[in-house]
């Protein structure tokens, strides 16, 4: 999990170390980048969440790793915007399998006491992942630039593309399938599957079963669709001030000033990852201990709105202090995407395929608004090329 959340950042950790500049960005191109990514993730996720009803998880999920990884090592041969553009829709392709896979699998095997735990840690890693590439970034520029004629960042993806294959190729061995179809080996005894099994049995989620023109349709009827999508879509593009941090920082420097080192510029923004480890874990056991999910849901959304409107009516440049301890807590409700899958397993669980497809359905709406919306509500372009996407 932290390799792929490494991939999410590293573009924006590459865009202000030198890739800018090596490639001639301009303008929303950086948008355009992203955007590319996110097409592609969003077009992957609801085929690939069906397929592993039906293809085993420990054969698809890191055979598209493997494919990521190799795609991630090519970005480091990009010439320009448009090669950057077509390696990173494939890379968004093959990392769609990824997240909403895993959430799936893991309620596949967890009761209502366990998931929110569970969920959540792994999703810890989407604020590890970033304080990964944060270092490695600011030790590649520093250490490797230039390091057989390959500018820094060029060596971030190399570096992210290397670490992921090992991983990857670990998790043919050891990577479970779901309750009803993973085998006895050194991992998983056969008394320890016949207990999952009971676990899954005692709480409703039942294994796959056949698709049938009525259970598709039900996909598309079921409250859940209406309800949790919007959720989560709230939740995930609610945290575009999070990620102006690191662009805030670069602001202050001028032609000819230099206020903070492009080393300053990837490390500083890290505090923020810290933050949401501690208050994703924090909600997690919370809600566990009262086995209700929305009452976290709800008093994070709260936070967020605050501090959000706090970031805008605080000057830019007069208040510093201020404006680092607010970016800083922008990342306490970055849990609530392991709180609302665990959730959508849990209401879902009585239908395997709708389990994964509503799973499917809350991450890749979530990105179809993110494919868009930052472009409309901060253009890189306006304002110069740091400031507007800060407000």
């Amino acid at each position: 999990m932290i390799y792929t959340y490494l991939d999410q950042q590293n573009i924006t950790n590459a865009y202000v170390s030198g890739m800018q500049e090596d490639l001639h960005l301009v303008g929303n191109d950086l948008n355009y980048i992203i955007t590319a990514w996110t097409c592609g993730y969003v077009i992957g996720q609801i085929p690939s969440n069906l397929l592993i009803t039906r293809i085993k998880p420990s054969l698809w999920i890191p055979a598209m790793e493997v494919l990521w990884s190799v795609l991630t090592m090519l970005s480091s041969k990009s010439e320009n915007f448009t090669h950057l553009i077509v390696i990173r829709f494939f890379i968004g392709l093959a990392e769609s399998t990824f997240y909403p896979a895993m959430q799936y699998v893991i309620g596949s095997w967890y009761q209502k006491d366990e998931l929110g735990k569970r969920a959540c840690i792994f999703h810890v890693a989407s604020a590890i992942g970033p304080m990964f590439s944060g270092f490695l970034q600011t030790a590649a520029y520093d250490g490797l630039n230039g390091v057989h004629g390959l500018a820094g960042w060029k060596w971030l993806f190399i570096i992210d593309g290397i670490i992921t294959i090992p991983i990857a190729l670990l998790g043919f061995l050891i990577m479970p399938d779901l309750p009803h179809n993973t085998k006895p080996s050194r991992w998983y005894t056969e008394s320890q599957l016949e207990t999952a099994k009971r676990r899954m049995e005692k709480v409703n989620r039942k294994a796959p079963s056949k698709f049938t023109k009525a259970k598709i349709l039900g996909f598309f009827t079921t409250w859940h669709i209406y309800t949790l999508v919007p959720l989560y879509i709230l939740f995930n593009n609610g945290g575009g001030p999070a990620t102006s941090m690191i662009f805030w920082l670069k602001s202050f420097n001028t032609p000819t000033k230099t206020v903070y080192t492009v080393a300053q510029i990837n490390i500083y923004p890290l505090g923020q990852n810290v933050v949401q480890v501690i208050s994703t874990l924090s909600w997690a056991w919370w809600s566990d201990a009262i086995g209700m999910r929305w009452p976290p849901i709800i008093l994070s959304g709260t936070w967020s709105m605050i501090v959000c409107i706090l970031l805008a009516v605080t000057p830019l440049y007069t208040n510093i202090a201020r404006r680092w301890a607010l970016y800083y807590m922008t990342t306490i409700p970055g849990g609530m995407s392991g709180l609302i899958l665990a959730w959508a397993n849990e209401l879902t669980g009585e239908d395997s395929e709708k389990r994964s497809f509503v799973v499917a359905s809350c991450n890749m709406w979530a990105y179809v608004m993110q494919a868009w919306l930052p472009i409309v509500l901060f253009p890189q372009s306006a304002k110069g090329n740091y400031r507007y996407c800060m407000l």
